[in-house]
């Protein structure tokens, strides 16, 4: 089985999938840390999009700069739709591979926030969304990317608002009231689509 983790940046998805990992018999692919690893120095995948945004992305060791990227896509809509073009491309291929290697049934969780953008979707056979209040956002978003408020706001507007993953998911957590409420919400899920608890080892 394959479940998909998706929602906007800051709205917990990390501690969604955090618990499933912990607590349940999951492996999970994160699109974020695929990307990343993808878009080392000498990648395909980075040589593609010096070749959209030039080397101004890149600095004298040729690594990338993630902050300079981030400043061009969330001021362009056109350059952004452009990036992620190439970044579904490649991060679906990698998932690909990865399921493809997976022998066990363990559920399989893909982590993306772009999970319908890219049509990774069609590759699950449940979503799960996570919303959270749009302030609480944006104070994750300034404290995990050490960027201003305005800059968040402009990250977060750019994104699926919470209409979007009520709409197109099958299940929806509500980050709202601490991270007990979250298990909660994750265990009746859980119970729901079949996915079995980690065994105890001291029982």
């Amino acid at each position: 089985m394959i479940i998909g983790i998706t929602g906007s940046s800051g709205a917990g998805k990390s501690t969604l999938c955090e618990i499933l990992e912990k607590g349940y018999e999951v492996k999970v692919l994160n699109a974020d840390k695929i990307a990343r690893r993808l878009s080392r120095k000498g990648t395909s995948y980075l040589i593609d999009i010096i070749k959209v945004f030039g080397k101004d992305i890149v600095n004298e060791e040729g690594e990338l700069k993630r902050s300079k990227l981030a400043q061009i896509i969330y001021s362009d809509a056109k350059k952004r739709e452009e990036l992620n073009t190439y970044t579904f491309k490649y991060v679906k291929e990698d998932i690909i591979k990865k399921i493809s290697k997976i022998q066990d049934e363990t559920t399989i969780v893909i982590d993306a926030p772009l999970l319908f953008e890219a049509e990774l979707d069609k590759m699950c056979d449940k979503v799960i969304g996570i919303i959270a209040p749009r302030e609480m956002q944006i104070e994750r978003v300034v404290a995990r990317d050490d960027i201003d408020y305005e800059d968040a706001e402009k990250r977060l507007a750019a994104q699926a608002n919470d209409e979007f993953f009520i709409k197109k998911c099958d299940y929806i957590v509500k980050n709202d009231n601490g991270f007990s409420k979250i298990e909660e919400q994750i265990n009746d899920i859980c119970n729901k689509i079949g996915i079995e608890k980690k065994a105890n080892k001291y029982t």
